[in-house]
């Protein structure tokens, strides 16, 4: 199988600048064999493109579309930090979805991620997830995911 870069090449897809962090942390961090990264938002050259709860202002499939731009910026987090071609496997995905009450779909949305990791990483892309549905998120996001992965 291509490596993660090739992969993303053959996908035709270009990662995103490394998102600023709006706070005091770091985009991703390494601690041993492990890189965690922060939670990402759908950052598009710095901006939302969507705001709202899933389920009212925003819909699943939109939002679904929303959590694979996150797992994009933590990709791009990683390949900053450590190079994506040193990624072994996705171990786990943490996602939070901004719900509209009576909302349950949050795993929907965060498949939006885990289909894009499976997509760059085959078998190796394979994770643990939470699928968490939240009030409210950073700048008024309807989604944020995280990744955890493990190097060679």
């Amino acid at each position: 199988m291509a490596g993660p870069v090739e992969r993303l090449r053959e996908l035709g897809i270009t990662l995103p600048a490394v998102a600023a962090p709006a706070g005091v942390y770091v985009p991703a961090r390494r601690a041993g064999s492990l890189v965690f990264t922060a939670g990402q938002l759908p950052l598009v050259d710095g901006a939302l493109p969507a705001t709202g709860k899933v389920g009212a202002e925003v819909g699943p499939e939109e939002a679904r579309d929303l959590a694979r731009l996150c797992a994009l910026n933590a990709l791009a987090a990683i390949e900053d930090l450590v190079g994506l071609e040193a990624v072994s496997a996705v171990v786990k995905v943490v996602g939070f979805v901004a719900s509209a009450p009576g909302f349950t779909g949050q795993p929907g949305v965060l498949n939006g991620a885990s289909e894009l990791l499976g997509s760059v990483f085959d078998d190796a892309g394979r994770h643990a997830r939470s699928a968490v549905g939240v009030a409210e998120l950073p700048l008024g996001s309807p989604v944020e995911v995280e990744l955890v992965v493990e190097l060679r």
